[in-house]
């Protein structure tokens, strides 16, 4: 094949990859409204499109000798012409097979000869989670029928493009405040000179009363530099007045105009949150098949626009909210019935604008709510401080403990949950964007989790604010007040500073010691007088002592480049119209760090240096494995970590060899010859010393009723071979020693 040939080959396969996505996509819906449509009319229709998408797409591959992902595309198309055919209908197992057909198509996708015929800048392609169209082209039309195929990556760079033209806004609107300025100091000029002027005409009244007819020399030359200056500096007032108009209608087009190309080029990049539909309701068919449980999936609000890079970071969220939903939420079919409850649950998803720029999205279920009670015990193991409170406030706090990292309910570590770890992501993730995550629960009746993130993020409001002499930015949206304060307003509260606020009574903290900033440049702000800005994140709420408030205005966001991505306190930055580079401060941030405001730490002590040391150093670790394989892999990873391993070759060896010495910790695979895992996992508990210690189970069995049996044994964590990652493994283990 000639260079030529081959350059030509790889546009198109670059160019099919695009449209395979967009086919398997199409698939992937119809098969889901498949799954749900009761009508014969509406089944035959949705089984033509599936039909006719596997066809295109079958068509596609072969024309860039893509032969497996033809082939795999030829068995859909057969099983899609079987059903419009009338031969066969599709059931929940041919349905299950049609699925897992199209993840097979997906993760050829993947695969490097495919990758490798894509341009660079094109992003790969996930068989576990299909992406968004979007990622990868946008179809924009350009008249009444004509369109037009623009790469993501191009849109994304004219859109950075339209926002830096915001600093060029943000100069005009300093220039013309500078002239407004430098115009205003003409009325002390004025001032002066008309308090100067009686001076003046008493003095030529003083020389006429001298009888000089003439004045000297020097007076005249005195009388005439004033006259002139009063007439130079006023015709220098006139063009600067006129250069003030000019600039202010200077600073009225080019808002106008920025504007226009701003809001114009992000409707460019606005998706609808439909774009994920098909990825959610698969999320939650594959997790309620796998772990034996009934729930339908409702999609609201599918047509409101979201800024594409907001609708990526809310991706993840959004599956860990719908996992947490199935794993602790909805009940099992027979649980619900027992209830007085349908056997199928109902999870809704909803999205709705509101203020503006800002858009809320709540994942609710009716299963049976949060267990208060249990997240306080698994708060307290991890030495979390549990609200004692009763009532709603003490209820609130107590459900705000869910978003604290390895805070879960689950009574066993599973690659699905049991970490800790996903409602910590669903709060960092949605606080990173600039927004903030509530949750509501009743005990049997469900929980509804609200997320509320702006729509775009390119610009936003900030309060800009002075402290230690330098400038800081803090987003509008988490400012609950401004307020100045006395010193008989404080109060010292179980030895902490507090502001009394509406009746209560809120932390006072200065925010240049949260920040860190040399003493030298601090003042007397945080003395007990001056001025507050009260910043707020859920239930959170610090009053933050500040030199001075200096205005509200919009401003570019600038995020931080490596090595500087994630710096504490700090969300990025953004250049003044001045020119001035200001950072825009994290509140979620200076809430934690305004815990630790003002507290010196302690000189580490022989405990603090223990703690330091790696979590596997001197801990010892059984793998009991019959597979010599198998055996040697486990003994491998757990060495390499810092583990001390020992080996058993059944559950008979594991367990004699636990009597006769000490372990902190038992890796186990379930099916062995003499004692099984789950039968040594029973003996370890039933032995008064040995019950205490962890059991991971490490297995190939995956379905619902051994991860129960697991549970009901007794073991801490049951992990899958077949989707077993090392870190997995690892960090079951960290959190269990």
């Amino acid at each position: 094949m000639s260079g030529v040939e081959e350059e030509l080959l790889r546009a198109l396969r670059a160019t099919f990859k695009v449209e395979a996505a967009e086919h398997l996509q199409a698939i992937g819906a119809g098969l889901m409204e498949l799954e749900k449509a009761s009508a014969a009319a509406d089944r035959m229709r949705l089984i033509e499109t599936v039909f006719r998408a596997a066809h295109s797409l079958k068509g596609a591959a072969r024309a860039v000798n893509f032969s497996e992902i033809e082939a795999q595309c030829q068995s859909l198309e057969g099983l899609f012409a079987a059903w419009k055919r009338r031969e066969s209908t599709p059931t929940p197992e041919t349905l299950d097979e049609a699925h897992g057909a199209l993840d097979a198509v997906w993760e050829m996708m993947s695969d490097p000869a495919v990758a490798a015929a894509v341009p660079a800048q094109t992003k790969t392609v996930s068989p576990a989670e299909p992406p968004l169209a979007s990622q990868q082209v946008l179809s924009v039309a350009t008249g009444e029928v004509e369109t037009v195929r623009i790469a993501v990556s191009a849109l994304d760079a004219r859109l950075l493009e339209a926002e830096e033209m915001l600093a060029a806004k943000l100069t005009a609107d300093q220039w013309s405040a500078d002239l407004g300025a430098l115009e205003a100091r003409f009325e002390q000029w004025r001032k002066q000179w008309s308090r100067i002027q009686p001076r003046m005409r008493r003095l030529r009244q003083l020389g006429e009363q001298a009888g000089e007819t003439t004045p000297t020399p020097d007076t005249q030359e005195l009388a005439e530099f004033f006259d002139w200056n009063q007439d130079y500096v006023r015709s220098l007032e006139g063009s600067l007045t006129g250069l003030r108009r000019r600039a202010e209608q200077n600073r009225f087009l080019v808002a106008k105009l920025v504007d226009e190309l701003l809001e114009n080029s992000k409707k460019l990049l606005m998706l609808p949150l439909s774009t994920l539909s098909a990825l959610l309701l698969k999320v939650v068919r594959d997790l309620c098949r796998d772990q034996g449980k009934e729930a339908a999936l409702t999609i609201r609000g599918e047509e409101v626009t979201i800024d594409k890079r907001i609708l990526e970071e809310l991706k993840d969220p959004l599956i860990h909210l719908l996992r947490n939903c199935i794993d602790h939420g909805i009940e099992t079919p027979e649980q619900r019935r027992r209830a007085g409850k349908p056997p199928q649950a109902t999870i809704t998803v909803a999205v709705a604008p509101i203020n503006g720029n800002q858009v809320e999205i709540s994942v609710s279920d009716d299963g049976g709510g949060v267990d208060l009670e249990r997240v306080k015990f698994a708060a307290g193991r991890h030495g979390l401080s549990v609200p004692e409170a009763a009532g709603p406030e003490g209820e609130s706090a107590a459900l705000g403990l869910v978003f604290e990292a390895d805070v879960s309910t689950s009574p066993i570590i599973t690659q699905v949950s049991g970490r800790g770890l996903g409602l910590a992501i669903v709060r960092e993730k949605t606080e990173k964007l600039g927004g903030r995550v509530a949750i509501e629960s009743r005990r049997g009746a469900g929980t509804v989790i609200r997320m509320i993130v702006p729509l775009t993020l390119a610009t936003f409001r900030g309060i800009l604010i002075r402290v230690a002499q330098r400038s800081f930015v803090v987003p509008t949206a988490h400012v609950e007040r401004v307020t100045r304060f006395k010193p008989e307003d404080v109060q010292t509260v179980e030895g902490r500073r507090t502001l009394a606020l509406s009746g209560r009574a809120v932390a006072l903290v200065d925010l240049a010691e949260v920040l860190q900033l040399p003493s030298g440049q601090r003042n007397a702000a945080g003395a007990g007088h001056g001025v507050v800005v009260v910043l707020g994140v859920g239930e959170q709420t610090v009053a933050f002592v500040v030199n001075e408030v200096l205005d509200e205005r919009e401003v570019l966001v600038k995020r931080l480049a490596r090595p500087l991505s994630r710096v504490r306190n700090v969300a990025g930055a953004t250049i003044l119209g001045s020119g001035e580079v200001t950072p825009i401060l994290n509140v979620s941030d200076l809430l934690k760090s305004a815990g630790r405001a003002g507290a010196a730490p302690p000189a580490p002590d022989a405990g603090e240096a223990a703690s330091r040391q790696p979590p596997a150093a001197g801990k010892r670790i059984l793998v009991a494995e019959d597979s010599i394989t198998s055996r040697m892999l486990l003994k491998g990873i757990l060495e390499s970590a810092g583990y001390e391993v020992s080996i058993a070759v059944d559950g008979i060896d594991a367990f004699t060899t636990l009597r006769s010495g000490h372990f902190d910790l038992v890796v186990s695979d379930v099916e062995m010859p003499r004692l099984n895992g789950f039968d040594l996992t029973a003996r370890i508990r039933a032995d008064r010393a040995l019950a205490e210690i962890p059991v991971v189970l490490v297995t190939a069995l995956e379905s619902r009723a051994d991860r129960e049996r697991g549970i009901e044994v007794g073991a801490n964590a049951y992990l899958v071979k077949s989707s077993l990652d090392q870190d997995d493994l690892l960090e079951a283990l960290h959190r269990l020693l």
